[in-house]
């Protein structure tokens, strides 16, 4: 078995001399940590470096300047205004920070869906029973043929009391990708806030924050944009800025500076910590776009039509039929298995075939799933021992 293995790993590509990924396992789960290319990771180093020399020059009088460009960097990426992005270390630091914001009141409700992702949901539910709100959730389908059975439930649970929707962009659970804009519209239209959780989105479609309109959003930039560890972003519109807090409180808080905002004042400085993951995003932007010749455009329509083509050749293998149609899709894939321990399954892929790919859990028929994800560093080769290797561990 590992013989079989290591054929398909002998063959290393231009690309994947970029990562550091320990080329004896078919990694196919860039989905859940990313991956950070060596040339990005090279000039977080030298920023550290930068750091250790003289400290204080750095985050006294160097840092403020530093983030306001990257800033506008990642502003641009994402379709934003600078003045409505601060950094966050993560997605789930910024779905905390939004929800420990608000200030609810008993008999509140807090809409969100039976596919939202693990940790935010344990965060609605923790601000929830401290202010005596409800959470309400709207059961999306799944296996599902096209995005209408996604919506119609979302907004049938919407009531007079409901006073905020957290929404997945991309689900970390199934690899759905939601009609986000629609379903932000039709809530706008309802007067519900819209929090969405796009930990997936920022590398793997293309975002508009400005004409999506959510009045919240969250991304992660270690992902599918591949930054380095501790690098994601809060979007606030401009008219609810005031009222989001940082979850540390700190220098910002009565700072007597009038040139900046108090959204950025607090949030760009919260206590010593390493900056570094934020200030290389622009890098990371830069780099993913130039291995090919058509930028992010063609990185992320090649991303997706790997995981395409990957579900095809992993369903034809399994004997499955596709569980979301392809317009659902980015960049990451679902497929159902038959029932049995996700956990011992997971670990057999590892131990015995040195590959490495989330088997997921789901609450309902099917009980567990294999999810792939598609990044350019991947071959469909790898998909295709994934699949033969399943078929012997089932």
């Amino acid at each position: 078995m590992r013989d079989e293995a290591s054929r398909f790993k002998s063959h290393e590509s231009d690309i994947q001399k970029y990562w550091s990924l320990d080329p004896k396992i078919t990694f196919l789960n860039h989905g859940s940590f990313g991956a950070c290319p060596l040339p990005v990771l090279a000039f977080q180093q030298k920023l550290r470096e930068r750091i250790e020399r003289q400290p204080l020059q750095f985050f006294g009088r160097d840092l403020e300047e530093l983030l306001d460009r990257a800033k506008v960097e990642l502003a641009d990426f994402v379709g934003a205004e600078t003045d409505d992005l601060v950094f966050v270390p993560n997605a789930t630091t910024g779905i905390n920070t939004v929800l420990r914001s608000l200030r609810l009141e008993p008999g509140d409700e807090l809409l969100t869906t039976n596919q939202e992702y693990n940790a935010c949901r344990n965060a609605l539910d923790f601000v929830a029973e401290r202010s005596g709100a409800t959470v309400v959730v709207a059961e999306v389908p799944y296996p599902i043929a096209h995005s209408d059975p996604m919506i119609e439930p979302i907004l049938k649970a919407v009531t007079s009391k409901t006073r905020l929707a957290l929404l997945d962009h991309v689900t970390s659970q199934t690899g759905l990708v939601f009609p986000i804009a629609q379903l932000i519209q039709a809530l706008s239209d309802r007067r519900i806030d819209t929090l969405i959780d796009g930990a997936h989105a920022p590398g793997m479609v293309e975002l508009d924050l400005k004409k999506l309109g959510a009045t919240y959003y969250t991304g992660n930039c270690h992902k599918w944009l591949c930054a380095p560890k501790g690098a994601a972003f809060l979007y606030v519109q401009r008219d609810r800025q005031s009222k989001i807090r940082p979850l540390t409180i700190s220098h910002g808080a009565n700072s007597p500076r009038s040139d900046r905002s108090r959204f950025h004042l607090e949030f760009d400085w919260t206590g010593t910590d390493d900056p570094t993951a934020y200030l290389s995003v622009p890098e990371a932007i830069r780099f993913m776009g130039s291995l090919l010749p058509g930028g992010w455009a063609e990185l992320r329509a090649q991303n997706r039509a790997k995981a395409l083509a990957a579900r095809q050749i992993l369903s034809q293998i399994l004997q499955v039929s596709a569980p979301s149609p392809d317009e659902m899709i980015g960049a990451l894939v679902t497929l159902p298995l038959p029932d049995g321990s996700y956990t011992e399954l997971q670990d057999a892929l590892l131990e015995q075939f040195e590959i490495e790919v989330p088997i997921v859990p789901y609450p309902a028929v099917p009980s567990r799933l294999v999810r792939i994800s598609a990044q350019i560093y991947n071959r469909l080769d790898q998909y295709e021992y994934l699949g033969r290797s399943l078929l012997k561990l089932l």
